[in-house]
């Protein structure tokens, strides 16, 4: 009797101990899963559903960007000739044609060049009357072939003095209508030299002053600019780079209630910056009215040439959980709609690409999934 008592003993000890173990049953249900949601004919009038198919699309890389002139039409402008500044002859911003007057300079570099030309231009014509007199002379036997034919030398040195000496004064820049006045006799043409502009823009920068003395290939004066055109160069992610190619559409925001502007890729860096560790697609673009400035920030949006396909879904559809995973409405064939947990990849400004958890035919709540979310939570 007394083992008979033991053993029942342990026998309740060990079943308390089990109870004592176990989770209560509010314990097992704390997260119950959810009933499908079924709605009334007249709260089915309300949404929108969407069927789910493969479909094509472009990429878009979204990056930060900075406004510059287009380097392959804006031209810093150096000083051809060593001398004072006499006059300055146009303002920041004033556009310019090619040729136009910038500024001038009193420039003894100018001067000599403008007196060996002048000396050049007699010596050669001095030297073809010579030839052509002893040219005369050796056929009546006046002089020697020998020395008719060191006349025609020597003209022939002469002209290509001269000509070098006209290619000195067209490399600094000087007009034709400048060098025909100075061969004219005009004093002033000779003394005054005129740094013109090589390209037609707008003054976009401005560093010479009245009376600065210049030195020749040194001093910057100038930079002309087409602002009709201008580059960007956007920030692109490593991640990102497979998605952009040359020739690929861009679209640029400057963010102040201007534009956009559209551009076109025209080159990709081939190193990664080490600041921003990020690769500079350069873009072209036009600029009316010359709203982009330099220096300007502005966002880019590139459109990838590469066609990708996937499950599309409008960004309305896409829900979030109370531990903020993605998931949808889907239709059953019931007439109910259930949750259905999915995995997004690719997103623009209205579609989702779905890589999983949907299949090609599903029907889906585009417009009223919230309302839904509210149903299923009562």
């Amino acid at each position: 009797m007394a083992a008979k008592r033991l053993l029942n003993c342990a026998l309740m000890a060990a079943l308390a101990a089990v109870a004592g173990c176990s989770s209560s049953p509010d314990e097992n249900n704390a997260t119950p899963s959810l009933a499908n949601v079924r709605l009334t004919k007249a709260q089915l009038a309300h949404i929108r559903l969407f069927t789910v198919v493969p479909v094509g699309y472009r990429q878009k890389v979204e990056a930060p960007g900075t406004v510059d002139f287009d380097n392959d039409q804006a031209t810093s402008i150096v000083s051809p000739f060593t001398g004072p500044v006499t006059r300055i002859f146009v303002a920041l911003g004033q556009p310019v044609v090619r040729g136009q007057p910038l500024a001038e300079v009193q420039s003894a570099d100018y001067a000599a060049a403008i007196g060996a030309y002048r000396k050049a231009v007699v010596t050669a014509a001095n030297a073809q009357r010579l030839a052509a007199a002893d040219r005369d002379l050796a056929a009546h036997n006046g002089i020697s072939e020998r020395e008719a034919a060191q006349a025609q030398t020597d003209a022939a040195s002469a002209v290509s003095d001269r000509q070098a000496a006209l290619q000195t004064l067209i490399s600094m820049g000087v007009d034709r209508g400048t060098i025909s006045r100075a061969m004219a006799g005009n004093r002033a043409a000779g003394f005054a030299a005129v740094i013109r502009a090589p390209v037609s823009g707008t003054v976009v920068e401005k560093q010479v002053t009245p009376g600065q003395l210049l030195q020749a290939g040194s001093s910057p004066l100038f930079t002309v600019a087409n602002l009709s055109q201008i580059w960007v160069e956007a920030q692109i992610s490593p991640s990102d780079l497979a998605d952009v190619g040359l020739g690929d559409a861009a679209t640029i925001n400057p963010g102040n209630g201007t534009g956009p502007f559209h551009g076109t890729v025209q080159n990709i860096g081939a190193s990664v910056d080490p600041d921003t560790r990020a690769v500079v697609a350069r873009i072209v673009a036009q600029n009316p009215g010359a709203l982009l400035k330099k220096q300007m920030y502005v966002d880019v949006s590139i459109e990838s040439g590469h066609v990708s396909t996937g499950l599309m879904v409008p960004v309305s559809a896409v829900l979030r959980d109370d531990e903020n995973l993605p998931f949808v409405y889907i239709a059953l064939p019931d007439g109910s709609f259930a949750r259905r947990h999915v995995t997004l990849g690719y997103r623009d400004s209205q579609n989702e690409d779905v890589t999983m958890g949907l299949s090609s035919g599903d029907k889906i709540v585009a417009d009223g999934a919230i309302f839904l979310q509210f149903m299923q939570s009562q």
